[in-house]
């Protein structure tokens, strides 16, 4: 690339890639004077407006730029649907019965409550020398809640677990219980119910002698076959690929969100899907993936989450648009609105095909849309349990964590990329969509393990009170 960047020709401000007398890489610089008042634009939308008078060349960032959002701001829906050309291909999976197929060979073991966390490691702990064949791990997917939650937290800790227990990398799953608590196994069987449950076993710890050794022996018992399972050829389109940023910054929509946006519409070309979440990362661009909803009905369903996730912020006292963090205006980016336009470039070009609530299980091919905040944990297990089997994660900044399904780390920029080898997959600032394509297949077909994938972890989004 070269040392600067103009996105759009309606653009009245440029990116420094290398840094500009005394901007920092990946700020905004002036391309015309900006008189106070007026609008800064970039991605061809209004990401803000002067505070002061900008002159042409200035450093353009949060001393001299704002919000532009207005809460009040009325949605309508004005369709521009892009579609894609279906193609045909395959990659190697673990079929399942019910006609999904995973992409590693795991077992898990989930707590019904946190208050059993500790037995849930020592069964994983003990379980390590099971690790054979093609089994690629076992987990304990630990968390605090399960208790002393009310209404909707009760009912979305439970959803979250059993749509976590679905997901297509898991050949078996444990649930433990203790055997008093609120988010009880028989509520989580009754839900699991519709279900396939052959792979699935329960027992609460309060019931049993030696609540570590029962939990061995369950997973002893199905290790043997799953060490024996083999990949087959699978078609892509049972691939879900779940979409997420987090420590973003100048580059993001630039490199990495715009590269992701290529292989979400190139997954969608083979007739599998891509799920987008962190609501509060799309204000300042709703409207754009409003308009790019399939139908009326989804239009409506897509509106009233970003109403109902506004709505919650002001019913707590808090303004809609408390963001971005000190992370991201360090990286160079300056209001909500450029990190959201930013952000949804994750989601490529075609039609968003559904709009699904938090804990939901995504069911159609195309791109949906997902309710869930924009911390990274929180929305990267909801993606997971949404039935993404990867989760492709774009950054700026960094991270180490991973959720429960492989968390791949896509760089925006070479310092990070080169700084933190051990945490980054790729390097999105080459914009090589093959180079980025070739590597999710070949983690998929299991040639490949994400730099995180030691780690596995889960977070539940809490909205009420707790007991």
């Amino acid at each position: 690339m070269k040392n600067t960047v103009i996105i759009n020709e309606k653009d009245n401000v440029g990116i420094t890639l290398t840094g500009l007398n005394d901007i920092p890489a990946g700020h905004k610089f002036a391309l015309v004077d900006i008189k106070k008042g007026e609008f800064v634009i970039k991605y061809g939308e209004v990401i803000g407006r002067a505070k002061e008078d900008i002159k042409k060349g200035d450093w353009v960032h949060t001393h001299n730029v704002k919000s532009h959002l207005d809460e009040a701001f009325e949605y309508s829906y004005n369709p521009q649907i892009v579609s894609v050309d279906k193609k045909s291909g395959t990659f190697k999976g673990f079929k399942r019965k019910n006609g999904r197929a995973g992409i590693r060979n795991e077992i898990y073991i989930i707590p019904t409550v946190g208050c059993v966390n500790n037995v849930c490691m020592r069964i994983e702990k003990a379980c390590q020398k099971f690790v054979t064949g093609s089994i690629d791990g076992i987990f304990a997917l630990t968390h605090q809640f399960g208790c002393s939650q009310l209404g909707n937290d009760n009912d979305n800790i439970k959803k979250l677990l059993c749509a976590m227990a679905l997901n297509p990398n898991a050949t078996n799953v444990l649930f433990v219980g203790l055997g008093c608590e609120n988010n009880g196994l028989d509520g989580i069987k009754e839900y699991l119910a519709p279900f396939n449950k052959d792979n699935i076993a329960f027992y609460n710890c309060q019931d049993v002698k030696d609540d570590v050794l029962e939990g061995v022996s369950i997973i002893e018992n199905w290790a043997k076959q799953a060490s024996e399972l083999k990949r087959e050829d699978v078609s892509l389109s049972e691939l879900t690929i779940g979409l997420k940023c987090g420590g973003s910054d100048g580059y993001s929509g630039l490199t990495a969100n715009p590269l992701v946006g290529k292989i979400s519409d190139r997954i969608v070309s083979y007739g599998g899907s891509a799920v987008l979440t962190e609501v509060p990362e799309m204000f300042g661009a709703e409207q754009l993936l409003m308009n790019k909803c399939e139908s009326v009905e989804v239009y409506e369903k897509y509106k009233q989450m970003i109403v109902d996730f506004k709505n919650f912020y002001t019913s707590q006292g808090f303004p809609v648009y408390e963001n971005p963090s000190p992370g991201n205006k360090k990286g160079g980016i300056t209001t909500l609105e450029e990190k959201s336009l930013g952000c949804v470039e994750k989601a490529g070009t075609t039609k968003i095909v559904d709009v699904l609530g938090y804990g939901d299980i995504a069911t159609k091919a195309g791109v949906t849309a997902l309710n869930a905040p924009g911390n990274d944990l929180i929305a990267s297990t909801a993606l997971a349990a949404a039935g993404c089997q990867i989760v492709l994660f774009t950054t700026g900044r960094g991270t180490p964590f991973s959720t429960f399904v492989p968390t791949m780390k896509i760089a925006t920029n070479d310092r990070l990329s080169a700084f933190k080898d051990n945490w980054i997959d790729f390097n999105a600032f080459s914009m090589d969509e093959d180079g980025l394509f070739d590597l999710i297949l070949k983690t998929v077909n299991g040639e490949y393990k994400c730099k995180s994938e030691d780690v596995r972890e889960i977070a539940f989004y809490k909205t009420g009170v707790t007991l």
